[in-house]
């Protein structure tokens, strides 16, 4: 989070806007009471001057009307006497000017030279002529100090109803006044500083209580961003921000359970995608991926770069039969073949709509299953229940055909009846060889069986086998041995490995031609006994030898069925050497002939891991 400056804190704003204030209002105030005061002193200066010249009037007025004789001083000495008694304190100046404008009198002793001369100031005139009294204030020339002149006229009886006499001019200097006012303002100007210093450090004070539980705030929120839950506002009052102070915290509580529950279930969920077997793909509301576990990546062979932000139908290979609202409202699954030469892969999709609760499609849930080997067993179910139909429909048509033959009367004829006979009872025995194979494989699917297990010499056992064949073949074929002459001890069911053994020597003197050999040998690899069972026989073509194990499988059919065989033979004899342990496997040529392999675990010595 992007530190708050120094000027847009809201600390500062609050003492700005605090002072701020009281500086408005002491201006206010501050002009308010200037005004007031210069207006209350220069009306108290003005009323101290007016209840003098009242008096001055008097005498004057007296002066000017008294009758005088020669021993009596003269009018301008009498005047001068009383206007320099007068032009005390405040006042500079006091001249009388009788009705013609002339001066009679003057208290400034340095201006005596004006005294009989004329003057022509107007303030004078209107005064006279207005018969009343006129003011104005005015800058003195000389000390540039402001005088407050006033002119009041002289009338010979009292009030302003007689003849006018002259008037008196006053020159007063009411700068004392200004200068009161400006002192009086100066110290309120240091007490609004100092009060503004106080307020400054009180608003500081009173901003930090606000501000100190918002700036804990913006570092618990802080924290928070950062997954940081330990941490909690203090509470500083009970007052507004106090409250917001419990709430911010309770809410902090609240997140964190959430945060808690939250990222639970989301390696929860993070857990189940890597887990699980199936691919899962998401998408937004436009289609295109925004999330695919593990198994779905291997399952696509792509990679999670090249799969995000794509549309969805473009990574399932969807896009030319579906588009993505088809795809939403896809109800049943949609099986993808991914199978290429070397892997044989098919996938079952399955779509699901994630849906705000208005309706509104907030994207596309994919969840892709490996069907392959369902598919696989689905197949070898419907092939397995063709064959079998097919291997039974073979004898049973034949075994109708010649009872047909023997109700119609073939029965009495001493040389065909035994002949039919025979091939119905092969043909039965046939069918028995088949329905026994199959219950024998039925009961290794179900592991429905148990091995008799015996510790057995495993040359001499498989020396009686051979012996047996041998003495017992019809047709010219060599034994050739290559046994060891080691004694190893093996620990199987004799029955179970008899018949496994038994069946690949069988089919070897079945595919093995006039003059041919058939090749027996045992060799040890680490602590397996390799046993091989070699022909001379017709071979098995490449592509082919991988799937004679299989059930039903035949390279010649034709030829197979024939000899007797019902292909079922080399899945028992898998079965069984798996059941033992062990593994079987086929190695071949066509044209020169086919080896059968499969080992056995053995022991050097009868007693084994019974010592």
């Amino acid at each position: 989070m992007q530190k708050v400056s120094f000027f847009k804190s809201i600390h500062v704003k609050l003492v700005l806007i605090y002072v701020l204030l009281i500086i408005i209002a002491l201006q206010i105030i501050g002009l308010y009471f200037s005004k007031e005061l210069e207006e209350n002193l220069e009306a108290n200066f003005q009323d101290s001057i007016f209840q003098r010249i009242d008096l001055v009037q008097y005498s004057i007025r007296e002066e000017m009307l008294k009758d005088r004789d020669e021993t009596s001083p003269s009018l301008e000495q009498s005047l001068s006497i009383i206007v320099r008694e007068f032009a005390t304190g405040d006042i500079n100046e006091i001249r009388v000017i009788d009705d013609r404008n002339r001066v009679r009198a003057t208290s400034d002793i340095n201006n005596q030279s004006i005294v009989g001369q004329r003057g022509n100031q107007e303030i004078v005139n209107q005064s006279i002529a207005a018969q009343t009294s006129i003011d104005k204030i005015a800058i003195d020339a000389e000390t540039q100090n402001r005088v407050w002149i006033l002119v009041a006229p002289i009338f010979d009886t009292v009030g302003p109803q007689g003849e006018i006499l002259g008037t008196i001019y006053i020159e007063s200097n009411i700068e004392n006044v200004f200068d009161q006012v400006n002192d009086i303002n100066e110290i309120f100007a240091v007490g609004t500083a100092i009060s503004l210093a106080i307020t400054i450090i009180l608003g500081i004070l009173i901003a930090r209580t606000i501000t100190r539980p918002i700036s804990d705030m913006r570092k618990q929120a802080q924290a928070m961003s950062r997954g940081n839950f330990s941490r909690k506002v203090r509470v500083y009052g009970n007052d507004e921000i106090g409250q917001l102070a419990i709430a911010f915290n309770h809410l902090t509580n609240r997140l964190q359970e959430a945060t808690s529950t939250t990222e639970a279930e989301r390696r929860k969920l993070a857990s189940v995608l890597t887990n699980m077997t199936d691919g899962v793909i998401a998408t937004d509301r436009k289609g295109k991926v925004i999330l695919i576990n593990d198994p779905a990546i291997n399952f696509l062979k792509i990679t999670r770069e090249a799969t995000l932000n794509r549309p969805i139908a473009s990574v399932l290979g969807l896009e030319k039969e579906y588009s993505f609202e088809d795809l939403i409202n896809m109800k049943d699954s949609v099986n993808l073949d991914f199978s290429t030469m070397e892997d044989h892969l098919i996938l079952r999709a399955n779509f699901s709509v994630i849906q705000k609760e208005t309706g509104f499609v907030n994207g596309l849930i994919t969840v892709l299953h490996d069907i392959t080997e369902q598919e696989k067993i689905e197949m070898e179910r419907r092939e397995f229940v063709a064959n079998v139909s097919h291997e039974l429909r073979t004898p049973l048509t034949t075994m109708r055909s010649y009872l047909d033959a023997l109700a119609d009367g073939a029965w009495r004829d001493e040389n065909i009846a035994p002949t039919f006979l025979n091939v119905t009872q092969t043909e039965t025995e046939r069918m028995i060889r088949l329905v026994n194979d199959l219950l024998q494989l039925s009961k290794m699917d179900s592991r429905d069986y148990k091995l008799n297990r015996e510790f057995v010499e495993f040359n001499k056992f498989f020396n009686r086998i051979i012996d047996r064949f041998e003495m017992s073949k019809s047709q010219n074929v060599e034994f050739k041995r290559y046994l060891p002459e080691e004694s190893y001890f093996v620990e199987i069911d004799t029955d179970k490995l008899t018949q496994v053994i038994d069946n690949i020597i069988s089919n070897a003197l079945k595919y093995s031609p006039d003059g041919g050999n058939i090749r027996f040998g045992v060799t040890v690899q680490e602590n397996l006994l390799k046993i091989m069972v070699s022909d001379d026989g017709m071979g098995i073509p490449k592509e082919n030898v991988g799937r004679i194990f299989d059930r039903f499988y035949r390279v010649d059919r034709a030829r197979s069925r024939a000899m007797g065989g019902t292909g079922l033979g080399l899945a028992i004899a898998k079965e069984m050497i798996e059941a033992h342990g062990g593994r079987i496997w086929a190695e071949s040529e066509e044209g020169v002939g086919t080896t059968i392999f499969f080992t056995l675990p053995f022991e050097l010595d009868e007693a084994g891991e019974w010592d």
